[in-house]
């Protein structure tokens, strides 16, 4: 087992683009996380993440200025499918990433077996939450760092830390996440993809939105109403988890699965770093290089100034987040449990 002397803070950033990597890496990143343009990684969404050529342009970039390049295929090979995500590990590694992050067991183990050399990272999608799967991990195909889904308190993460021969990596900003990753069938069942096979939640060819005479407007999946803004409302992107509906109990409408919110855990940093996490990991490769260039700063000053025993400066990042809102989640406490 590792101690926590050899915990770095490392903050992993967001990078949906060649633009936007090249901000997270001008922004303070120690490592940024990117994926191709196909079903191999969770954000499989038109207009984001990289051709070969760009990847190739993006390792040279990042490791010239001392920053590495993690290497998303996090989704799960339908069956008799399995030669993309084979072909995208065996790009990676001539590229010369520093790791994959993956889900799947497959695909960990052909990485194992075929490019020994190069890291392996579970995905937050292989929804690893608990000593003996993290373990089991470890012991067949080398994980050196383990996502942990954003469901645990600050104690149980400590005590993961005690029994787990790996790195640890937390979400600190972003997307909430409270359903169990790598198991959400939702909007499987409305489109025929899903984030775990399909690395995409929402396709946009299903969205629709419409505009009602009284100026208010629907935003559509696959033809289902998922949520109904007011004239001066800002629309949403309709996903179910974050759709509000209707109910017998509930007529007026309610969030039904989560509430669009963000998680923000800069205040828990401290904390994070003394329970054992070895890196922080901000969600976004979705979002604009603004986003990017503000959130990476910030927590950039923020690590630094906790690991000189400085008070962290901690910048307010509320317009950046869903909704303006924004919750420590479950990292503080589980009141919702």
């Amino acid at each position: 087992m590792q101690d926590r002397d050899d915990v770095l803070a490392e903050l992993i950033c967001p990078a949906g683009t060649p633009a936007a990597l090249r901000t997270a890496v001008d922004a303070g990143a120690d490592a940024v996380y990117c994926g191709l343009q196909n079903a191999t990684n969770a954000r499989n969404f038109p207009g984001l993440n990289f051709t070969p050529d760009e990847l190739a342009e993006a390792v040279r970039y990042a490791h010239a200025r001392g920053v590495k390049v993690l290497l998303a295929l996090n989704t799960y090979p339908p069956a008799g499918k399995v030669a993309l995500w084979r072909e995208a590990a065996d790009l990676g590694a001539r590229l010369g990433v520093d790791a994959f992050i993956v889900a799947d067991m497959g695909v960990a183990d052909y990485i194992a077996r075929t490019h020994p050399s190069v890291r392996l990272h579970l995905s937050v999608q292989a929804a690893a939450s608990s000593p003996e799967a993290i373990r089991y991990y470890c012991e067949h195909f080398r994980v050196k760092r383990v996502v942990l889904p954003r469901i645990l308190t600050i104690p149980e993460i400590r005590a993961i830390r005690r029994e787990i021969p790996c790195e640890i990596e937390t979400f600190i900003f972003g997307n909430h996440g409270l359903m169990v990753e790598g198991r959400c069938s939702l909007t499987n069942y409305l489109t025929g993809q899903s984030t775990n096979m399909d690395g995409v939640c929402s396709p946009a060819s299903a969205v629709e939105y419409i505009r009602h005479p009284d100026g208010t407007m629907s935003a559509m999946l696959a033809g289902f109403t998922i949520d109904r803004f007011g004239a001066d409302d800002k629309a949403g992107y309709p996903t179910i988890c974050k759709g509000r509906y209707q109910a017998p109990h509930r007529p007026e409408g309610y969030y039904a699965f989560e509430e669009p919110i963000s998680l923000n855990l800069s205040r828990l940093l401290p904390d994070l770093i003394s329970a054992g996490v070895h890196a922080f990991k901000i969600e976004g490769r979705q979002r604009s290089k603004s986003y990017v260039r503000n959130v990476v700063a910030s927590f950039r000053k923020a690590v630094d100034d906790i690991r000189a025993g400085r008070p962290a400066n901690i910048v307010d990042l509320i317009a950046l987040t869903e909704g303006q809102k924004e919750t420590q989640g479950a990292f503080e406490t589980k009141k919702w449990r």
